[in-house]
């Protein structure tokens, strides 16, 4: 019998986050936005996964509430883009970041971003407006792949900045980042990141898209009514669903046609 041999395991190198703390005595009231969230109302400690870490929940679940305070807390601009960027469009982040206190590792990263998939026009725009500035520090735009990233498409800007403007051994914020991509570009995205963990980068992420949650060795939380809780892949609701649709489409869509047309509670 011919043994297979097996290459050896090399160590995960010491996360940027280690966790996530929410310090109650820092929340003015769980009566009001954003603690009133059932799921951060319960909050209480996270642990990152030194690789990816992802967040997934229904609509209004506090998943993307929970990135970008993540993200803020971190030192990133709320609207989008490197440590560096300081502009301001519309002041639109909660204040969650007050009250959360990230636990860091002993290693420090060389770069990173925070992709927020609503404001990356605002973004995009940044380095736009950077450019036209006189500056000692070069152009931004070969560090983007040397097109303006309005030039391109949605998609096609968000795989530019994963392809070019991240590195190794940065901390990567991602919410939502599958919001612009094709699935065959959400599997770019993942070979990316991969490429990247493999240099010393660690993720952290909100996402809807199973095959964003496929990546290997991911920590998932689920974001529901009760709290925030790892599950494994195929436990995740997004997943079932989906297979369960693309394995009868059919059936799916009777049932839901067949629901529409049943009369509402109290009328005739």
């Amino acid at each position: 019998m011919v043994r297979r041999s097996r290459r050896p395991s090399l160590a995960r190198p010491e996360p940027f986050l280690r966790s996530l703390v929410l310090v109650r005595e820092r929340v003015p009231s769980f009566d009001h936005y954003p603690f009133d969230i059932p799921a951060l109302r319960a909050l209480t400690k996270l642990d990152f996964n030194p690789a990816v870490t992802i967040f997934v929940g229904e609509n209004g679940s506090g998943k993307s509430t929970l990135v970008e305070a993540i993200a803020v807390a971190a030192g990133f601009n709320p609207e989008g883009g490197s440590r560096n960027f300081n502009f301001e469009t519309r002041r639109s982040d909660s204040p969650l970041f007050e009250a959360i206190r990230l636990v860091r590792g002993i290693r420090r990263p060389r770069t990173g971003f925070f992709l927020r998939a609503e404001s990356f026009y605002n973004v995009a725009t940044e380095v736009e407006r950077l450019d036209s500035a006189p500056s000692f520090s070069g152009p931004l735009a070969p560090v983007y792949g040397g097109v303006s990233l309005h030039e391109r498409s949605h998609g096609e800007s968000f795989l530019a900045l994963a392809v070019y403007r991240f590195f190794a051994n940065g901390l990567y914020v991602l919410d939502e980042p599958e919001a612009a991509l094709s699935p065959q570009n959400c599997l770019t995205l993942l070979l990316r990141m991969h490429q990247l963990v493999e240099q010393g980068a660690q993720f952290v992420l909100a996402t809807h898209s199973p095959l964003i949650m496929a990546y290997p060795g991911a920590t998932i939380y689920v974001l529901d009514g009760t709290g925030a809780h790892a599950t494994g892949f195929d436990d995740v609701e997004h997943v079932r669903l989906t297979r369960d649709f693309l394995a009868a489409p059919e059936s799916y869509l009777r049932h839901l046609r067949d629901a529409a047309q049943e009369p509402e509670p109290g009328y005739s």
